[in-house]
């Protein structure tokens, strides 16, 4: 399969625009040498999501201070055009403050996906739009095939990268116009890619899935943007009995089993659910974590309607699992554990994406008919 081929353009020698995000690590960096060497005009874009100064120097980040650089430097490599937008405001509304609120709600929150839904694709689609291109190109890690009704969701080849979780947001509309180059690539392919070519982000370490967050310190961010998130509260066992204080729900999330802190225990507890509006973490035994359906708030849906027979994912590192979905209900074959309101819960069949929502509550399987 020749570079053109992955942008699908009927005509790729002549006149053709493709915008490239550009986030300056090795995946966006290839797809933007594979686009310029397809013969089109290519205008690689980078969105600074998050304070530029804070960030420099930063490894393990993207879309601000060196990674913005690195962006640059690949694109005056390649010879292709590179512009550099401020979304910090945007960002932090629509993203970070997201994610904080959602942590004083007592939900575990998925920023990525909140930012693929926002400004990675709604705004930066409709910029590339305004510039006369044909498709917008991206790094993830997911496959668009096109179907018999249409353009198509899948999950990437290597499933070690694959990214489907983290765009089940994305419409119909928004993947008619989007290309994934890398989708049906082993990482070890693109960093031999970028070798070739001489990109000096061939080597440089994958970004965090939490851009913002550095060294996985979610309570220092919840911190920064709500200063009262340490407020404390009762641990409370599910059958009622008061085991100890917590230090702020900020630091807890459903499946947890460490950093409780509870002395004199006979069994390993784990975080079952976490009560905001009485600051309560609620413990139990493995089996109270187990659920038998959750309701979906925000269902998108893009493919087709087929709601039995499938599979659901309700983490980005857990298996998919047999499931139905009955209106906004997903009801799990086998009870499930670790599901968490405020994580997503996508839907495939196969390979395919069908959709998805977010978590909204759960229900035990103990209480659940199915």
């Amino acid at each position: 399969m020749s570079e053109a081929d992955f942008f699908q353009l009927p005509d790729p020698i002549s006149a053709r625009r493709i915008v490239v995000a550009m986030s300056g690590g090795v995946d966006s960096s290839v797809v933007a040498a594979l686009a310029a060497r397809s013969g089109a005009e290519v205008i690689g874009v980078t969105l600074q999501l998050y304070d530029h100064g804070a960030a420099v120097g930063r490894t393990g980040s993207c879309c601000a201070g060196q990674d913005i650089r690195d962006a640059r430097s690949v694109a005056d490599r390649l010879g292709i055009a590179h512009y550099v937008f401020d979304y910090e405001t945007r960002f932090r509304e629509s993203v970070m403050d997201r994610f904080a609120d959602d942590y004083l709600a007592g939900r575990t929150p998925i920023p990525c996906v909140s930012c693929n839904m926002g400004v990675k694709f709604r705004d930066l689609l409709g910029f590339a739009r305004e510039l006369g291109a044909d498709c917008l190109a991206t790094g993830h890690y997911v496959r668009r095939l096109e179907g018999a009704e249409g353009a198509e969701l899948h999950r990437a080849v290597d499933p070690a990268r694959d990214q489907s979780y983290f765009l089940y947001g994305t419409t119909q509309d928004q993947l008619n116009f989007l290309r994934f180059p890398l989708g049906s690539m082993e990482k070890s392919k693109v960093r031999e890619i970028a070798r070739e070519i001489g990109l000096a982000v061939a080597l440089k370490p994958d970004s965090q899935d939490i851009c913002f967050v550095p060294d996985g310190d979610y309570a220092a961010i919840v911190r920064k943007l709500r200063p009262d998130a340490d407020d404390g509260g009762d641990i409370v066992h599910v059958d009622g009995r008061v085991l100890g204080r917590h230090r702020g729900l900020i630091h807890y999330t459903v499946g947890q089993r460490r950093g409780l802190d509870i002395g004199g225990l006979t069994e390993p507890l784990y975080v079952v659910r976490l009560n905001a509006a009485e600051k309560r973490v609620i413990v139990g035994p493995k089996a109270a974590l187990a659920v038998r359906a959750a309701r979906l708030d925000d269902i998108n849906w893009i493919g087709g309607d087929i709601r039995t027979g499938v599979h659901a994912k309700v983490r980005s590192m857990a298996n998919p699992v047999l499931a139905r979905l009955e209106g906004d209900r997903l009801i799990f074959d086998t009870p499930e554990f670790g599901v968490a309101p405020g994580q997503a819960a996508v839907i495939y069949a196969g390979d395919r994406v069908l959709g998805g929502g977010w978590i909204a509550e759960t229900q035990p399987a103990e209480v659940v008919t199915a």
